[in-house]
């Protein structure tokens, strides 16, 4: 009789993945992003257990948007008092201070909630541009572009 094996978490290995998201669309990267934080590429998946992958993404202000994502798609907050309701564009989200926030919230989404999804979105590391402190590490590029056509946007 065959049994499934569960792994422990001292058993779990962690690698580093390097993603350059120059022109990918968002919601592609970031379905594959979630994935591999989470761990369900591996052949050892254990879902109570944290045994995805660190991921380095690079670029995060290059990133493309389909249709009229742009100009129509709203991020929405609530400041805590009465009426306090705010919205911004995703462009001027791309386009201020902090556009690693757009795929942040994109693969936050895609995650469980709880202190395992916490944990998972820790191993997450945005950059807007191309430099990343990570070389230590030596994350291997996985190149998201070339595993399916659909994941690029020719401008």
């Amino acid at each position: 009789m065959k049994t499934t094996r569960s792994i422990k978490p001292t058993e779990v290995q962690h690698a580093w993945t390097l993603i350059d998201a120059e022109n990918l669309v968002l919601g592609r990267l970031a379905t594959i992003v979630a994935n591999r934080l989470r761990g369900k590429h591996k052949a050892y998946y254990t879902p109570h257990v944290d045994c995805g992958d660190y991921i380095v993404i690079v670029n995060a202000e290059k990133i493309a948007l389909t249709g009229n994502k742009l100009e129509d798609k709203e991020f929405f907050w609530h400041t805590g008092y009465a009426g306090g309701i705010k919205s911004r564009k995703i462009g001027q989200i791309l386009g201020g201070k902090h556009p690693e926030r757009v795929i942040m919230k994109a693969v936050e989404r895609m995650i469980p909630r709880g202190p395992l999804g916490r944990d998972v979105m820790r191993k997450l590391k945005i950059y807007a541009g191309t430099n990343h402190p990570h070389d230590a590490q030596n994350p291997v590029k996985l190149d998201v572009a070339s595993l399916n056509s659909k994941n690029v946007r020719s401008l």
